[in-house]
């Protein structure tokens, strides 16, 4: 057979195309385990960050020490027990999202929430003090122009105080939407509120600038209005009723006392339970 004849190149592209194949897929398979590993490690640096107590100089894993991680059933606002099928460990809020074994349909077509279903099961941050927890973090997403924005919001104790938020995956455009991971811009949020005196979600991001000295307001995103909205959307779907709402009230009933014995602390008294 001749070296270049039509059908040795064909023979010899088919061999280089197989030992490449096998080479890739080779080390995705080895290199699998590292990669889960860098996006955990990935996840809990984000999760410090919103809460005001990464340092850099400081072991990953000793600052995270601090941190409980539980597993929460949006529907009934409760943590799920040990015992139940779903396993902390290895749940994917994405993945199950996408299961409607996992999930549920959002009702009705909410204008700032456009996905049609969304994970029954949450995984949530306690991070324990001298006292008990001192903060929790949700994790919270929502569609922007480009692309959905995933990110983590850390409360005070009081279930009502912002004390971080962090974007850990979004695709926004550069310089503008992109600027929701503009640390100058998230350190606005720390001590915003994010509900009012009645109980309802009234942070939002505004087209502006917004007053210093108001508690729901924060700074709009310069010619990324659309990402912007996308944000007040996500904040006020997930701390509403349909998303941690059931549980924050569950939560603030359980620690009634603790809450009250503050003077700092605005007790966290939802609309819905005052509902007729």
């Amino acid at each position: 057979m001749r070296r270049d004849s039509i059908s040795n190149t064909f023979l010899v592209a088919i061999c280089l195309c197989v030992v490449c194949s096998i080479i890739v897929s080779t080390a995705a398979v080895m290199l699998q385990p590292i990669q889960e590993r860098n996006r955990v490690r990935y996840r809990r640096r984000n999760i410090l960050i919103a809460a005001g107590l990464y340092d850099p100089d400081v072991p990953l894993e000793e600052s995270f020490a601090r941190i409980q991680t539980r597993l929460v059933d949006l529907e009934t606002g409760q943590f799920v027990d040990e015992h139940e099928r779903i396993d902390p460990l290895t749940y994917d809020p994405q993945r199950a999202a996408r299961d409607p074994a996992l999930s549920v349909e959002v009702p009705g077509r909410l204008e700032e929430f456009p996905f049609e279903r969304r994970e029954r099961y949450v995984l949530v941050h306690l991070v324990e003090g001298d006292q008990g927890w001192e903060q929790i973090i949700l994790p919270v997403y929502n569609r922007g122009l480009w692309s959905t924005m995933y990110a983590f919001l850390a409360l005070d104790a009081d279930l009502l105080t912002v004390r971080g938020i962090t974007f850990y995956e979004q695709e926004e455009t550069p310089g503008l939407g992109g600027e929701v991971e503009n640390p100058n811009w998230q350190a606005r949020w720390v001590g915003k509120k994010v509900y009012d005196e009645e109980g309802n979600v009234a942070l939002r991001v505004l087209r502006g600038e917004a007053d210093p000295d108001a508690p729901h307001q924060i700074d709009g995103l310069a010619g990324a209005t659309i990402t912007a909205r996308g944000v007040s959307g996500m904040v006020k779907f997930w701390m509403g009723e349909h998303g941690f709402g059931p549980f924050l009230e569950r939560l603030a009933e359980e620690h009634a006392d603790e809450l009250a014995a503050e003077p700092a602390r605005v007790a966290w008294q939802p609309a819905r339970s005052r509902r007729p």
